[in-house]
């Protein structure tokens, strides 16, 4: 990590103009880490704003005399966007999104995941060309930056072929928009001398037929090695060869503030086989063929890979008894626009199947849950392999191409490295269809012997795709991890080019220094990751970033990914930054983890890292608090009363009194204990009460939460007893319901001493209630009952075992089955918009409560921006910044419409969604019971 010395400290954190900046130790580790295996500390992070404050930072970079890197999603594999320098993350303030009309154009800035992108095309039935398998999470700044691809856009329709035109900003400040009418003038004008150079480079490059060829050569397939030298030969006017030269730049050039893309259509009929052949000649032999009738994507998987896949998976029926040898798989898929369009082309792929060369005769299948099991054959590889790697080992992941026809060598002559090098359990997998093939090994970089075998493994790699006439990189960009051998693979001609290029645009070497060139041949071996062992629940972390856009805390402190890292170099970090890194570490980790445990659904290999803050909260307690926590599971029905009664003092006093009075509690007490009250804190709600009922079909647990907290009309449980009283349903109330919870505040405070007492009542309470697990229960609140499920998980073996059979049902999913079809709507709503809940991804029933809204409504709307709102409970209440940060771009997006009703599925989430818009947010239930009297 750079020593900084407090006088460079300080001249680091102004002068940047709007730009947020940070020189915090916490912040430049936490923006240190991305998807590669590489590792530097910025001396700086710097958040722009806007454009100008771009290139106000170049200014500044100048006058600092230190360099300029970008950071954006941070799913790059190669080493792209780390640095020892000023780090500019331009993910936070740039993410708008403006398609045509119809959808064959889409405006974009950098920030933007490439999902939230084809997520607002879908509407129009268009999509962007590049198809990353980093979607969630990359972004299309990045998928510029490294010319992305994927499984179906080949070189067709990636992004150097779909990109139409780009607001840049060059390092000199200058902003050019390419797409403008007198963009050629105005680069003429402002950058006369990179004006002048791409025109003679491009005449260098068209007098010289090595040149030419070699180009064609190079390009004719994936690749992303170097700069696009194919810029100079498919287009003629400078604007245009600056707009797909920065494809693929990888951040050295300039900066790409918006772009503009031609989009493709969707077709969203599709069918999906898995062929099994005997070797991998057989496999590559099928491809011309394949390719021929129609196939969108073909996906190779070795066997290796085939044998990884069958842990588990052996009920599908292309893997079931196969004694996997030199087997290798091709998974194909095939699209249509409509679904006679596809009935066409499946006609056409089936009468292929019995010309190919399989180990077992199969078919096409429509079905999407067993289209889905294939494909998560294919994407589980990387789960597999990288979550079961040894300790402490790298999970790296690679990617070279050569063409189609040497598919087959090559794949035999990696796996042959693999055995010289001893890269036992490697994995091939990849784009057949294109000769991409991927491949992941498991060494130990941390180890001199393991590196050094490494390093020469590369060396081998290198020789062996040359001398195929591949690229060394087909899809995740030269980076550091190749920038080395470019010039073996184009020349020295050609290398001289693009050496020129980066003078051109980038005089003063400001931008990114080592990643694409460079002159130094062991760069790809330094700045290495370590990766130690600090927690079972997180250890298998790629730090790939595909949970940061779920995460509520990723725009206000840390994402899963950052305390992860943080907690790797705290293990590391000397004793004076250990004592900083942890003091910052609770509030920016721990406090501020909505701990909504979204981010183990947008994982590759499954951790849950909210259960890991929950893990470190458990662990802040001591033994009184753990008794504390006892207590308030044997006595919860006076806490609840306290809180009841705590809300009522408080919604009597003014808020010029109270608003103070919390404000110097939570500073001289604990913001993490004491809420901060404010106009728009609720009064008390209704106190639950025991009922009994000898003919009821069902159990209700109304959630404690709609007793502390006063809800719009009478709530959801006044809501649907009266739904259930309209239909002919009755129910029970267990006995002393006014003590007894869900479990859910002591599993996230860390209370594991009182959270199997409280788990214990409540579910034996439950278990009297419905006759030994005869009636379902319905609970109330959405993430009570993700509570009661998970209350389950606490308890011994034997009580585990005998509540196991209890039936909690959320009363959003009850109502749609039991109630719906007995009721009717009497005055339909013309616009709904629905907030679901993290609760709600969880339990499966976010379907549920879009039906019911649906029912409801012509018109409903779940917003592109979605997300959880981060309240978790009384997280909001403590954390109010954290839902402020969580909702915002939800916020903005439904504040631009108004709808006729605002509807979730768990109280706290409506309060804070209410907060954040201004509207009252109401439980889906309370409106249906509206609708419906």
């Amino acid at each position: 990590m750079p020593d900084l010395s407090t006088d460079k400290t300080a001249a680091l954190a102004h002068g940047w103009g709007d730009a947020d900046v940070s020189v915090s130790l916490v912040d430049r580790r936490a923006m240190a880490h991305d998807a590669s295996h590489f590792l530097m500390t910025p001396t700086a992070v710097v958040r722009p704003r806007t454009s100008d404050d771009v290139a106000t930072a170049f200014r500044r970079a100048k006058e600092l005399k230190t360099s300029v890197t970008f950071r954006s999603g941070g799913t790059s594999l190669s080493g792209q966007a780390g640095t020892s320098g000023v780090l500019l993350d331009t993910r936070r303030h740039f993410r708008a999104i403006d398609p045509s009309a119809d959808g064959g154009r889409v405006t974009v800035e950098p920030g933007a995941t490439v999902r939230a992108v084809n997520l607002r095309l879908s509407r129009t039935g268009h999509k962007l060309g590049p198809d990353p398998a980093s979607e969630v999470a990359c972004t299309v700044g990045g998928i510029l930056a490294n010319n992305s691809s994927g499984m179906e856009c080949g070189i067709d329709t990636n992004a150097f072929q779909t990109i139409e035109s780009m607001r840049v900003i060059l390092p000199s400040g200058i902003q050019l928009d390419t797409g403008a009418r007198d963009a050629d003038d105005r680069l003429r004008l402002t950058e006369p001398d990179l004006y002048r150079g791409l025109l003679d480079l491009r005449g260098r490059i068209v007098a010289n037929s090595a040149s030419r060829d070699r180009i064609a050569q190079q390009y004719s397939m994936k690749n992303t090695m170097g700069y696009s030298l194919n810029a100079f030969t498919e287009f003629s006017e400078p604007s245009d060869i600056l707009t797909h030269l920065m494809v693929g730049s990888e951040g050295t050039l300039a900066w790409i503030a918006e772009a503009t893309f031609r989009t493709v259509a969707l077709r969203p009929s599709a069918a999906t086989a898995l062929l099994i052949f005997p070797d991998v000649i057989a496999a590559t032999r099928a491809l011309p063929a394949l390719v021929e009738h129609g196939a969108a994507a073909i996906e190779l998987l070795d066997a290796t890979s085939l044998r990884v896949s069958q842990t588990g998976t052996a009920a599908l029926p292309e893997l079931a008894d196969i004694a996997v040898d030199q087997h290798t798989g091709l998974l194909v898929e095939i699209q249509g626009a409509t679904h006679e369009a596809l009935s066409a082309r499946l006609n056409v792929m089936t009468s292929l199947l019995p010309e190919l060369e399989l180990v077992r005769p199969t078919r096409f299948t429509r079905d999407p849950k067993s289209r889905a099991a294939l494909w998560k054959l294919r994407k589980g590889l990387y789960t597999a392999v990288a979550a079961a790697r040894p300790p402490g080992s790298t999970a790296l992941l690679e990617d070279v191409v050569v063409p189609v026809a040497a598919l087959s060598d090559a794949t035999a002559d990696l796996t042959n490295l693999f055995d010289v090098h001893g890269y036992n359990g490697a994995v091939i997998f990849g784009h057949a269809k294109d000769g991409n093939l991927h491949f992941m090994i498991n060494p130990r970089l941390d180890d001199p012997a393991e590196l050094r075998t490494y390093e020469a493994f590369t060396e081998d790699l290198v020789d062996m795709i040359l001398g195929h006439r591949g690229s060394l990189k087909a899809e995740h960009g030269t980076g550091r991890m190749m920038a080395p051998f470019v010039e073996r693979q184009f020349g020295s001609e050609l290398y001289s080019v693009m050496r020129q290029v980066k003078r051109l645009f980038d005089p003063d070497l400001l931008l990114s220094p080592g990643v694409v060139l460079t002159d130094d041949e062991r760069i790809h071996v330094t700045d290495i990751k370590p990766v130690p062992m600090v927690n079972p629940l997180v250890d298998s972390c790629v730090e790939c970033g595909y949970c940061e856009p779920v995460c509520p805390s990723a725009d206000l402190t840390t994402t899963p990914r950052q305390r992860i890292a943080l907690l790797r170099d705290i293990s590391l970090a000397s004793p004076a930054d250990r004592a900083e890194l942890e003091s910052a570490f609770q509030h920016d980790a721990v406090a501020t983890c909505a701990a909504d445990s979204l981010c183990v659904t947008a994982c590759p290999v499954g951790i849950d890292t909210g259960a890991a803050m929950k893990e470190l909260r458990r662990d802040r307690l001591g033994t009184i608090a753990q008794r504390g926590g006892v207590f308030a599971a044997r006595h919860f029905g006076s806490v609840v009363a306290g809180a009841r009664g705590a809300l009522t003092i408080a919604s009597k006093l003014p808020e010029d009194v109270l608003d103070p009075l919390t404000a110097t509690a939570r500073r001289w007490g604990s913001d993490d204990w004491i809420p901060a009250a404010g106009a728009n804190l609720p009064g008390p709600g209704p106190r639950r009460q025991a009922r009994s009922d000898p003919g009821a079909s069902f159990v209700l647990f109304p959630a404690c939460v709609g007793s502390i907290f006063a809800a719009p009309a009478d709530g959801v449980t006044g809501a649907l007893t009266t739904l259930a009283a309209r239909v002919g349903r009755s129910f029970v109330v267990p006995d002393a319901i006014a003590g007894l919870c869900c479990g859910t505040p002591w599993q996230s405070k860390g209370f594991v001493d009182g959270h199997p007492i409280m788990a214990a009542r409540t579910l034996g309470a439950l278990w009297e209630a419905s006759d030994a697990g005869r009636l379902p229960i319905v609970c109330d609140a959405t993430s009570c009952t993700q509570g009661l499920h998970a209350s389950r998980e606490v308890l011994d073996a034997e009580e585990r075992a005998r509540f196991e059979s209890l039936r909690l049902v959320d009363a959003v999913t009850f109502a749609r089955a039991e109630l719906l079809p007995a009721l009717q709507v009497k005055q339909r709503l013309s616009t709904v918009v629905v907030h679901p809940t993290c609760s709600s991804v969880h339990l499966g029933n976010t379907e549920d409560l879009t039906a019911i809204a649906h029912y409801l409504s012509d018109s409903v709307t779940v917003p592109d921006a979605w997300g959880c709102c981060g309240f978790a409970g009384d997280r909001g209440l403590l954390q109010p910044e954290l839902t402020q940060s969580a909702t915002k771009a939800e916020s903005d997006e439904i504040s631009a419409t108004h709808f006729d009703a605002y509807v979730s599925s768990n109280l706290t989430c409506e309060m804070g969604m209410s907060r954040a818009t201004g509207q009252a947010f109401e439980h889906v239930l309370v409106v249906l019971e509206r609708l419906t009297r």
